[in-house]
């Protein structure tokens, strides 16, 4: 079982998974969203047990996903598109991260000029074929 929580602990989650290694996106809304790439890991969506809820609100970020953060601390937690079964959650938010692991970055074109992309991940241009797929960690 895993858990996390936002910065003030409005918004605190639990799940057995199973868990999606850590995905990084470097699409320029979850750059603008998150001040640098988000990292994520998922999860399948009936699997997340979010046990306080008292700072999360949920916001259409596009026309198909919708983003949930706290409304008290603005934390960036989870992405929850409305045509897939999987919620992503966002990989700082987890309380343990033992056994994750960052395999991959996507919409890598659309990155700042001024970081780089890790060696040791898989770059892709477009959207994950994996975003979704969770294997167990």
């Amino acid at each position: 079982m895993r858990t996390g929580q936002c910065e003030c602990g409005d918004v605190k989650y639990r799940s057995a998974g199973p868990w999606r290694h850590i995905i990084a996106c470097h699409c320029r809304q979850c750059r603008r969203l998150s001040g640098h790439h988000w990292a994520a890991t998922a999860v399948p969506a009936e699997a997340l047990d979010i046990t306080e809820d008292a700072g999360l609100v949920w916001r259409w970020s596009s026309e198909f996903a919708q983003r949930g953060f706290c409304r008290n601390c603005g934390s960036i937690m989870f992405y929850r598109p409305d045509d897939k079964d999987y919620i992503a959650i966002g990989a700082g938010t987890l309380d343990d991260t033992k056994g994750l692991q960052f395999v991959e970055e996507v919409f890598t074109g659309d990155k700042g000029d001024y970081y780089g992309l890790s060696p040791d991940t898989i770059h892709s241009g477009v959207w994950s074929k994996a975003w979704g797929d969770t294997e167990q960690s």
